[in-house]
């Protein structure tokens, strides 16, 4: 058998688990070659012999093992010493290995099992044919005695017995007919080591399981778990060796039958909840809250790898490769299974979608994150699934209103889609306005919300009107305008009725000559934008008439048939009802009525618009607003890219 090294276990920890380290696995890879190997029969005993051997040095190295651990653990606890954190590893790598020789014996069980059955064969035959010889050496001595008998008599128990399976009262049996056999020098000194060596082996081969279960058992890790979070610290650290894990958690599971013999409490049940607790507290603690934490982090400095934030250079910080706790089956702990891949994906699936929630415009950076955990730690990541806008929220009717000249300079129109977009935000994304959200607030308001809003808006439209003629009746600007006029009537026939557009540009530079704003904006810039708010102005109330058509048509939807709409008074007053039911019946029918009509007829708000100022425009003091079809050229002029040599 090899020599089985006991280092000195006090405060020699950490050299005694780097031998260990080497000795178990290299007495793990012997075996897993020995019993992998196919037998010969030419060398059937020889191949017994080394599986004798190897189970028998696996035994020995877990009795070291157990020795150590709990001698120093009960050591320290007995001399109430605190422990280094450089012993605690230590003692934990010993643990591991002495959980890993037990894996293996119970990984290959089935080799095993069956070889034990023809390993204790074979001792037996050795012993038998010891045995044999010694006897034979009795029977040709022709001196008689009773003493003589009584030893040959032993010698004969010893083989009869051993003539059978190997119990563990038989052997008992050999062992007591030997004591009286190997009087009388029976059997030469060369000879009776070698037997007393045969039946040592014989008694741990025959209880091999069992004696391996024992020295292997952690139970006594309850009165020590207090290691669990240094341990646990250790292994986050050194992510390369994560694998070990399911070695201390199949330690921590050996406390439970010891539990369940408890006796002190109503019923185990409660020991056994605590201390599930306790060590999924810890666990959680030391190692899974840190680890997603730390997922987080670098998925987050990768994808914001632009921002600078840290030195990220793993030649100078280094670097801790934490995929591998993704690459663990999962660990069995009492009645669940601990995924870590799992509870990761878990956490960063509900952080990202929570956040998202918070601030929908980050969706995309939250997109790339998954994507990334999916390629750089192999998560299978959930799509949240949310709107990467929304269209929901928008402005009040009223608060529009109080504000309209903020609101048609910040807001841009869209003729087409009826949607005011947010010119620039200090956000990350931009406000919208749509009949939704109008339809929404007349809801609220009540449908005379409109004419008060449309009535507004054109008082609002009366003051830019009149700043709009202002302009157009500045001498330098008619003048240049009647200018343009004539010029134009000159040579409209020459061009095919079209403006040039080095006109135009030669206008806008006569314009800017006469002066610019601190922002760099002409007269004519300043014109432009007065346009573009009487155009959003405008489409506001265009957008108020359809947001409430909109609200009538959602509100007059159940009404059945709006060419034959019931009179609800009538009805009331045939059936003889109250005065209060005439009057809700009353109410009714107007409201009917009322919808009914708007949503037939609808506001023209539009043909009011033109009506109230179409004769003010029209009149003779405002002739000069004539001039403005001249105008356009130069307004549009600054947003044509130029390729064209006219305007059509």
């Amino acid at each position: 058998i090899s020599s089985c090294p006991i280092a000195s276990y006090l405060g020699e920890e950490r050299d005694t688990h780097l031998s260990y380290y080497v000795f178990v696995s290299s007495w793990m890879t012997k075996m897993e070659s020995i019993l992998s190997k196919e037998q010969r029969v030419d060398k059937f005993a020889e191949d017994l012999s080394n599986r004798c051997n190897v189970f028998i040095q696996g035994f020995l190295y877990a009795y070291s093992l157990s020795t150590i651990v709990k001698t120093t653990m009960n050591l320290y606890m007995s001399m109430q010493k605190p422990m280094t954190k450089t012993s605690v590893k230590a003692l934990c790598r010993l643990v591991e290995l002495l959980k890993a020789i037990e894996h293996m014996f119970y990984r290959r069980s089935m080799v095993v099992a069956d070889s034990v059955t023809h390993i204790a064969q074979h001792l037996q035959y050795q012993a038998l044919h010891s045995i044999s010889v010694a006897k034979k050496r009795v029977i040709s001595d022709k001196k008689y005695s009773e003493q003589r008998l009584d030893v040959l008599s032993a010698l004969v128990l010893a083989e009869n017995t051993l003539n059978g399976p190997s119990t563990k009262q038989r052997r008992l049996i050999v062992s007591l007919a030997l004591s009286v056999g190997t009087q009388m020098k029976t059997f030469k000194d060369e000879e009776l080591i070698p037997l007393q060596l045969v039946l040592k082996k014989l008694d741990l081969i025959s209880e091999l399981t069992e004696r391996v279960r024992a020295q292997c058992d952690c139970r006594f890790l309850y009165w020590h778990r207090a290691v669990f979070p240094i341990y646990l610290d250790d292994v986050y650290e050194n992510a390369v060796d994560s694998a070990r894990l399911h070695y201390m958690f199949s330690a921590l599971r050996d406390c439970v039958p010891a539990m369940m013999q408890a006796r002190h409490l109503e019923s185990y049940e409660v020991l056994l909840e605590c201390y599930d607790k306790e060590i999924m507290e810890v666990l959680n603690k030391h190692l899974l809250d840190k680890l997603c934490k730390e997922i987080e982090k670098d998925l987050r400095l990768s994808v914001h790898t632009h921002l600078k934030l840290d030195d990220r250079n793993p030649f100078r910080v280094g670097m801790k490769d934490l995929a591998h706790f993704f690459f663990l089956n999962p660990i069995r702990f009492f009645n669940r299974f601990i995924d870590i891949k799992a509870y990761v994906t878990h956490y960063l699936d509900k952080t990202f979608y929570n956040l998202t929630t918070v601030a929908l415009h980050d969706w995309a950076t939250y997109s790339e994150m998954r994507n990334l955990a999916t390629q750089r730690y192999g998560l299978s990541m959930t799509e949240a699934h949310l709107p990467s806008q929304t269209l929901e929220q928008g402005l009040d009717v009223l608060e529009i209103m109080r504000n309209i000249h903020v609101f048609v300079s910040r807001y841009l129109y869209n003729l087409n889609n009826q949607i005011f977009i947010e010119r620039t935000s200090n956000n990350k994304h931009l406000n919208t306005i749509n009949i939704r959200h109008i339809a929404n607030s007349i809801r609220t308001h009540g449908t005379g919300i409109m004419n008060t809003t449309v009535n507004f808006t054109y008082q609002f439209l009366r003051k830019k009107f009149y700043i709009f003629s202002q302009f157009m009746y500045d001498e330098h600007i008619k003048s240049r305008l009647i200018k343009d006029i004539r010029f134009f009537r000159e040579v409209k026939d020459q061009n095919d009725h079209k403006y040039p557009f080095e006109r135009a540009d030669k206008f806008n530079r006569g314009i800017r000559k006469l002066g610019i704003t601190p922002d760099g904006q002409s007269y004519l810039d300043q014109f432009r934008q007065l346009i573009s708010q009487i155009g959003n102005a405008m489409g506001y109330v265009r957008m108020i008439r359809s947001g409430g058509l909109h609200c009538c048509s959602s509100a007059i939807r159940f009404v059945p048939d709006l060419e034959d709409i019931v009179n609800f008074e009538e009805l009331v007053k045939e059936e003889g009802l109250s005065e209060e039911t005439q009057k809700a019946a009353r109410q009714l029918d107007s409201v009917l009525g009322d919808l009914a009509r708007n949503f037939a007829e609808g506001t023209e708000y539009f043909k009011m618009l033109v009506d109230v100022f179409a004769p003010e425009f029209r009149s003779p003091k405002n002739m000069h607003l004539r001039n403005f079809y001249i105008i356009v050229p130069p307004l549009v002029s600054i947003c044509i890219v130029g390729t064209s040599t006219y305007f059509f």
